[in-house]
């Protein structure tokens, strides 16, 4: 299961974490956001000591949206060492998001042009 993580959790759980921490910013409303977690969790069943996966319910953690400048739900932000390296916002079906999640997981950079690396 995907861990929860709130305003208040999110420094310790994210910023602190000494892995990559893959952040999934969702919202109750967002239909297509009930499409990730099934290919969140068969990845984390499969790279789930090499990375981190917490789920961020944005609507309630309006802070951290803002500050992460989300601009559409879902969107997914690989943290490591407390900063923001690759995003995704939105995706094109669940196999692309997969391949995603793969290359990153083996230390490639993806190539979707839905994903950016981030400085």
């Amino acid at each position: 299961m995907i861990l929860s993580v709130s305003e208040e959790t999110f420094s310790p759980e994210v910023l602190e974490a000494s892995t990559p921490v893959l952040v999934y910013f969702w919202a109750p409303w967002c239909g297509i956001c009930r499409l990730i977690p099934p290919a969140l969790k068969k990845f984390q069943a499969q790279w789930g000591t090499r990375m981190k996966m917490v789920g961020l319910n944005a609507d309630r953690s309006l802070k951290l949206a803002n500050a992460y400048r989300l601009r559409t739900l879902p969107t997914l932000l690989l943290f490591e060492g407390g900063q923001v390296r690759y995003r995704i916002e939105g995706f094109h079906s669940t196999d692309d998001l997969c391949r995603q999640l793969e290359a990153l997981a083996i230390g490639q950079t993806p190539t979707a042009s839905n994903w950016s690396g981030s400085s």
